[in-house]
């Protein structure tokens, strides 16, 4: 037993010792290699810092050459300069020698100009001492003589070049036509703002109210329109700038006196289902419009506000169908002329667009409908000739002129716009009126309805040359004076009698 212990503890100490021996010798290959590793290192070290003070050397020299070229080349521009600078003040030195020389000439000049002065003065006084006259006296009497002299032949001369403009015009028919046509004015519009709607009976305009009123006051709340029942018997009356509105107010009314069921649940049923109508026939008559004139790729936008239209009125003239007139008109004058019919029918059809949103946006209606077509990508000419039908805009393209030409064609022929009886009788005072500011006139008649302006003159006071420049001065007067529609013919009429009487 003891002898298997002993041999079991001498086991363990030879494991022990074989063990130690194994990790020692580990150990030793370690250091020998850590060593290799440490002695590989140094040589790649000192291998690298060779390369690298090489390549410093390298650098160093290249940055001394650099710095060589660089010294030459700043050499060379300080030379430049320094040449330069010499030019210079050689030529300054030259201009202040000219400059002392023109002000010795400015001089010279100044005293002969003194020196001719008085030589006129003293001359001037020799001829007023020999004539009898002063100088302004002289000057007068002899353009009396002069007109005297040439009056006979200045009058055939104004007469012979107006036949020459007349014989002439064929060669220039684009420009006298759109020029002559061109002084052609726009109205301010008046909307129409009510719309009337006749009751079946008396029974009915009890139902609308409503008990309370309740009816009556769901309808303006629901619509947005004043609606009067009592100013007129047997009418319902639709107040309200936004037409669209009155129309919706005016389709639910039909709607809810047809149907007889009127509370406040139903009306808001009933003018909801109007709002939708109305915007259906908006559309629709906005794209009828365009089909009709024929112009294409306009923006659902404008579509929708052209259709809009339909439902405005200007002097009671429906604006939609003005607009639609006037493209007709203008694609007829641009085939003429020459000019882009397709610019002139679109923008004539989308001239009076603004007019659809005036009662929601502030300023005129043509500035908006500019606004409008600028938002929506159109050509910039089509926007200057939207802009630019009224007289507050210069029109610069035929296009734009035609626009302003069709849109006071269609607003002044007869039947177009009611015009009342008092604004007429004042355009026709005007006329009269600016006629008689100027001399010599002796009576003055606005005739045919405005378009002529018959002056008569004191033949003691106007002779014929005077009387064609008078004729031309009443024109420009009336033209930068006056709003109107066509032309206004204005004749002045001079007559001298010689009446005796044989006893």
């Amino acid at each position: 037993m003891v002898e298997a212990i002993i041999a079991v503890i001498i086991g363990a100490l030879a494991g022990v010792g074989g063990k130690a021996t194994y990790d020692l010798q580990r150990r030793s290959n370690s250091k020998h290699s850590a060593d290799k590793t440490i002695a590989d290192a140094k040589t790649k070290a000192s291998d690298i810092v060779l390369k690298a003070k090489d390549e410093a050397m390298k650098l160093a020299d290249d940055t001394k050459k650099e710095e060589a070229e660089r010294r030459k080349l700043w050499d060379k521009t300080e030379n430049r300069l320094a040449e330069r600078e010499v030019s210079l003040d050689k030529k300054l030195d030259e201009l202040d020698k000219r400059a002392d020389n023109l002000r010795a000439q400015e001089v010279e000049v100044e005293s002969l100009k003194d020196e001719i002065r008085d030589i006129r003065t003293r001359q001037q006084e020799k001829l007023e001492k020999i004539a009898g006259l002063k100088k302004k006296e002289a000057a007068d009497k002899l353009l009396e003589m002069t007109e005297r002299d040439i009056k006979e032949d200045l009058t055939g001369l104004v007469s012979k070049l107006q036949i020459d403009a007349q014989e002439t015009a064929e060669d220039q028919a684009q420009f006298i036509l759109v020029s002559a046509m061109e002084r052609m004015s726009s109205e301010v519009t008046a909307e129409r703002t009510v719309t009337a709607l006749k009751l079946t009976d008396d029974e009915m305009k009890g139902r609308i109210i409503g008990k309370e009123g309740r009816n009556i006051q769901a309808l303006q709340r629901a619509t947005g329109v004043d609606i009067l029942v009592d100013d007129t018997p047997g009418m319902v009356i639709l107040s309200s700038f936004d037409p669209l509105r009155r129309q919706v107010a005016r389709l639910s009314l039909e709607m809810l006196m047809k149907d007889g069921r009127i509370h406040p649940g139903r009306i808001e049923e009933v003018v909801a289902k109007a709002e939708r109508e109305i915007d259906k026939e908006v559309l629709r008559a906005g794209e009828d419009a365009t089909r009709e004139v024929g112009v294409v790729g306009v923006p659902k936008e404008m579509v929708q506000l052209l259709g809009e239209l339909k439902f405005r009125t200007s002097y009671g003239q429906n604006v939609l169908l003005h607009s639609v007139e006037m493209a007709h008109m203008a694609g007829l004058i641009a085939e003429e002329i020459g000019a882009d019919v397709r610019i002139t029918k679109t923008a004539t059809l989308l001239h009076d667009i603004g007019k659809a949103v005036t009662h929601k946006v502030e300023g005129k209606h043509h500035h908006i409908g500019a606004e409008i077509a600028r938002k929506n990508g159109l050509s910039q000419e089509i926007i200057h000739a939207i802009e630019a039908h009224h007289d507050d805009i210069e029109a610069t393209t035929p296009e734009a002129i035609i626009v302003r030409i069709c849109d006071a064609l269609s607003a002044a022929r007869p039947g177009a716009r009611n015009i009342s009886v008092e604004n007429f009788a004042e355009r026709m005072r005007d006329l009269e009126n600016i006629a008689l500011n100027f001399k010599g006139i002796e009576k003055a008649y606005a005739i045919s309805a405005g378009r002529e302006v018959r002056v008569i003159v004191r033949p003691e006071s106007i002779d014929d040359l005077s009387a064609i420049k008078l004729a031309r001065d009443i024109a420009n007067k009336i033209e930068s004076t006056m709003q109107y529609p066509g032309t206004i013919k204005v004749n002045v009429v001079r007559e001298t009698r010689a009446v005796e009487y044989a006893k």
